[in-house]
């Protein structure tokens, strides 16, 4: 984890009033320039270690060093400052040296990476040490403030018992990025998209995900720009929060990241314990109809909740909220508004929660519809909620409740997030195609071995390459562009030069032809597959 500390850098100080009066030049260690500064030390001691803390910034007129030819000794005092994390050391011209300072001293400095200036211009070292000082106070203060609006704020969400979607907006505020919520399968679950946000961010969400570990309980993957902190605790994770960072995070977003994390865990807590008794209830029964649905006890539960198993018919809807909507659905909106849909349509139902999704169970009489009353069911929560619907083939035995169950969530996880004219308002497989295909296949491992053997070149390439050339995506282009090259090129802002070089690397690492139909459909299938299912290991790895 990276971490920043309150100070300003040494880059940001030599541009102060009083230092650019000073006339100063770094002459070594440059590239160490902008590690902050906690604070300001004067002194003409060549004994600094216990002197100085991390963070440090020593100013000096060298009349305490070793004589010009002491190399040993000017070594020795760069390692103390080395040693104790110094932000570097500026010496002031005049006193001891003239013009230049000795090439030992500079040559130490720029083997360790410590930033030496000098000062052309003579100064008030105490006038220095204010300025830089008072600029770290206002950081520090600025600091602390920033740490009290992140308490406040989660504190009033505490009191007023706020829900996720509240918990994930203050976060995004505060956080000024995308903010994503997945479970521990890798599947996110909400996202609030940041204000600079083009699209794009939850692409191949899935395998990329997989591919982030981070040590501890929050991390920084500098490769996605993802700060990730874990929901749950270690033994029972049960997903994380991804917040978009571009550069290291500092300890405020880190913070804020920790803070929302245990929001959501507390909210998790109070939910389970105080959530409405019909849906955990009605979570007991489905579970029960799934794992044991001859169970003689069961079916008296089910019948004194009033849910009818005697010669009917039933059919499972999955409700999750559509992710990145503009007005993301509440999902305690979204229950109430299903009880009331089975209701007016004297339609006895289960409806419970289950990692941010509702599982709907519905019995019908036997010689009904059961397909248009889950579709009458849908348009009414349509009505009110932008979420996806997703249902499984009804059947006419209790013993089959699993199936169109397992159905309904596997439509769920293939249906397209972003809504299209074109879409129905139910998702079934039939609706599906080839999503439709690969969801019933589910998570099987010649699937994963499939992926692995068309598209394994191209992510070593990605992963070798880091961010500069990025072929799969190049690739998802050209396949969700098969008409247009220009258009592909345009969704990736490349120029069509750039694009067309990227599908000659591609053509070189696959040894195939990209314009070969069969090619393109294959590598279609395996990248619809990667989204959905596959895990991103090689295989050699699992």
């Amino acid at each position: 984890m990276a971490e920043t500390t309150p100070g300003v850098t040494l880059t940001e100080a030599l541009a102060l009033p009083t230092f650019r009066r000073a006339a100063p030049r770094v002459v070594a260690g440059a590239g160490a320039a902008d590690r902050p500064i906690r604070w300001v030390h004067a002194t003409e001691r060549a004994d600094v270690r216990d002197l100085l803390r991390a963070g440090d910034l020593l100013l000096t007129m060298g009349t305490g060093l070793p004589v010009d030819d002491d190399a040993a000794g000017f070594a020795a005092f760069v390692d103390e400052l080395v040693e104790v994390g110094s932000a570097g050391v500026v010496v002031e011209l005049g006193r001891r040296w003239s013009d230049a300072l000795p090439s030992a001293l500079v040559e130490s400095c720029e083997q360790h990476g410590l930033p030496l200036v000098v000062l052309g211009q003579e100064t008030r070292f105490a006038a220095l040490a204010q300025e830089i000082g008072e600029r770290v106070v206002d950081h520090q203060v600025a600091e602390l403030r920033e740490a009290q609006r992140v308490h406040e704020t989660f504190t009033e969400l505490s009191f007023s018992q706020a829900g996720p979607v509240e918990i994930l907006q203050a976060v995004q505020r505060l956080a000024g990025g995308p903010v994503v919520v997945e479970n521990a399968h890798h599947r996110p679950l909400d996202y609030f998209p940041g204000p600079d946000d083009e699209g794009g961010f939850l692409d191949g969400w899935p395998a990329r995900s997989r591919r982030v570990e981070v040590a501890g309980r929050t991390g920084w993957d500098a490769g996605n720009g993802w700060l990730v902190t874990r929901l749950g605790t270690a033994e029972q994770g049960w997903g994380r929060l991804v917040i978009g960072s571009a550069a290291a995070p500092s300890q405020r977003l880190v913070a804020v990241a920790e803070r929302a994390a245990a929001a959501l865990a507390l909210h998790r807590l109070h939910d389970r314990d105080r959530g409405t008794l019909m849906r955990r209830t009605h979570l007991e029964l489905l579970t029960g109809l799934v794992e044991q649905p001859g169970s003689e006890e069961v079916q008296r539960r089910c019948e004194l909740a009033g849910f009818a198993l005697r010669r009917r018919c039933f059919a499972a809807l999955v409700v999750r909220p559509r992710i990145g909507a503009s007005s993301p659905a509440d999902l305690d909106e979204v229950a109430a508004t299903v009880v009331r849909a089975a209701h007016g349509l004297r339609l006895p139902a289960l409806v419970c929660e289950v990692e941010r999704d509702l599982r709907v169970l519905v019995s019908a009489p036997a010689t009904a519809d059961a397909d248009d009353l889950v579709d009458r069911v849908a348009a009414r929560v349509l009505a009110h909620h932008d979420v996806v619907l997703a249902a499984g083939r009804a059947v006419a035995e209790r013993s089959a409740i699993a199936r169109t169950v397992t159905e309904a969530g596997q439509v769920a996880d293939a249906a397209p997030q972003v809504r299209r004219e074109s879409d129905p308002d139910v998702h079934r497989l039939d609706d599906l195609h080839l999503r439709g295909l690969l969801a019933l296949l589910g998570e099987d491992d010649r699937l994963r071995l499939y992926v692995e053997r068309e598209l394994a070149p191209l992510r070593r390439h990605d992963s070798a390459d880091g961010s500069r050339t990025d072929l799969l995506a190049a690739l998802r282009a050209l396949l969700l562009h098969p008409a247009s090259k220009t258009e592909a090129a345009a969704s990736l802002h490349l120029s069509r030069a750039a694009f067309y070089d990227r599908l000659a690397r591609i053509e070189a690492l696959l040894d195939a032809d990209l314009d070969d139909p069969d090619v393109r459909v294959s590598l279609h299938v395996a990248l619809l597959a990667d989204e959905l299912f596959s895990d991103p290991r090689p295989a050699g790895d699992r």
